[in-house]
């Protein structure tokens, strides 16, 4: 499959991987906490609307009203599809829950409580801090959107949608930056295991077929 994939889809893959790993690469550097502050501003109450609101654009039940929708144009991909939703999920959730299930979140890190920046309303989590879950779908659904709609304008409105969905994480005081890397990251990954996927159950059939027809 993505041997012939959209040279704007390859690009956007390859800027999400090079993005997830200059976040993880600054934090490291930096140190996690000194990024998160510098990201985590003050913006108003305007933005602490709009972040508030927007960073529901990448909670997992979106990809219930996107199948639903993608599915009417893309019927024969709708096993890729759904592999990316369990891939990313399932890459994400294992780690954050059973791996990394003791690294915190900002709330909890240290950062003295007076300098993280939170919004009204917004239920504060302590921990299960990498990755994050709703970069990982942010992200995932703009390189799948990429992929299946190749044109400048869904990379352009996908990437926006990804980035404010992911920036919400750091604005609302619920990830760091490092966090969000790893959220793209997994992106990529959950795309490539289910391009692989798909093109191993494609062969097997393929060869299943020339079986048949020799005999």
């Amino acid at each position: 499959m993505f041997e012939k994939a959209p040279s704007l889809f390859l690009k956007a893959r390859n800027l999400t991987l090079l993005g997830g790993i200059l976040l993880i690469a600054a934090s490291a550097y930096f140190t996690r906490n000194t990024l998160f502050l510098l990201f985590n501003t003050d913006g108003g109450p305007i933005f602490d609307h709009i972040f508030k609101w927007t960073t529901w654009g990448a909670e997992g039940w979106v990809w219930i009203p996107y199948f639903i929708v993608v599915f009417g144009w893309f019927k024969k991909d709708a096993k890729f599809i759904l592999l990316n939703f369990l891939l990313s999920t399932v890459i994400t959730q294992i780690p954050k829950n059973f791996i990394w299930a003791a690294v915190s979140r900002p709330i909890a890190s240290g950062i003295p409580v007076n300098e993280i920046h939170t919004v009204p309303g917004v239920v504060m989590h302590s921990w299960n801090s990498f990755p994050s879950g709703h970069t990982a779908t942010a992200f995932t659904l703009f390189l799948l959107t990429t992929y299946l709609f190749p044109t400048k304008w869904t990379i352009t409105i996908g990437a926006i949608y990804a980035i404010i969905c992911a920036y919400s994480r750091v604005y609302l005081g619920q990830h760091f930056p490092m966090d969000l890397g790893g959220g793209m990251i997994v992106a990529v990954i959950s795309l490539q295991l289910s391009n692989f996927i798909c093109q191993k159950i494609s062969n097997k059939k393929s060869d299943e077929k020339s079986t048949q027809k020799e005999f």
